[in-house]
């Protein structure tokens, strides 16, 4: 997943259209399934059955693997490049497949991803060092005046925004987006409304909707969906 140029690059809407691909939503850190397993020997089988499949050495996915299923992740990233490629949708066919083949049914429905936006009302640029130097992140190759990536894929991206408007102290702010199938969006929207939240702004749905605790603190629900 670290070549240095794609050439084969393609929106996240058109991945999940691809066929083969249903198996799959994109999310913010790439197209992403869970197959739920019964045991944790069952999740390591399925996880050797991936491993074997032919060329999946040259673009490996991101597994997480647990006692109750495992998680699969696609993503290309390259010095000009993040996001879905016709090589993901040639992995994902061969994953869904596989996991068919060990009697498994891929649910997508679960999917989900964390992402972290610091805020600033001056230039980004006098904030990115500081967050690197405390999270030992990278700059994402293809955007590394913006944004910063786990060097491991584990853990959540920081991408950088500027605020049109600062805090009343005249500072900037955090807020968290979670990435859902675009399926499950609308619902986790009214499920945070109805437990006391508030909606800030809604006019970039369904791209994202701002939301907001009782205390200010604000959450994007986030999906895909347009975003071609």
């Amino acid at each position: 997943m670290t070549a240095k140029t794609t050439t084969d690059g393609i929106s996240p809407n058109a991945f999940e259209d691809a066929g083969g691909t249903e198996d799959w939503r994109v999310i913010g850190d790439g197209g992403t399934t869970f197959v739920p397993t019964g045991s944790l020997a069952e999740s390591a089988r399925l996880v050797a059955a991936i491993a074997d499949l032919e060329g999946i050495a040259d673009h490996p996915p991101d597994v997480d693997i647990r006692a109750d299923g495992v998680t699969v992740r696609l993503l290309t990233y390259a010095d000009d490049y993040y996001g879905m490629s016709q090589r993901d949708v040639e992995a994902a066919r061969q994953i869904s497949a596989a996991a068919r083949g060990l009697g498994l049914e891929p649910d997508p429905s679960v999917v989900h991803s964390l992402l972290v936006i610091p805020g600033t009302p001056t230039a980004i640029s006098e904030i990115v060092p500081f967050w690197r130097a405390l999270l030992g992140y990278e700059p994402r190759r293809d955007s590394p005046e913006e944004d910063l990536v786990d060097p491991g894929n584990r853990l959540p991206g920081f991408w950088f925004e500027h605020m049109n408007e600062a805090r009343g102290d005249g500072g900037g702010a955090i807020h968290i987006a979670i990435w859902l199938p675009f399926e499950q969006a609308e619902a986790r929207v009214q499920a945070a409304l109805a437990a006391g939240g508030r909606m800030v702004r809604d006019e970039h749905a369904p791209n994202w909707w701002t939301l907001a605790d009782a205390a200010g603190n604000e959450a994007d629900i986030s999906t895909v969906r347009h975003r071609d």
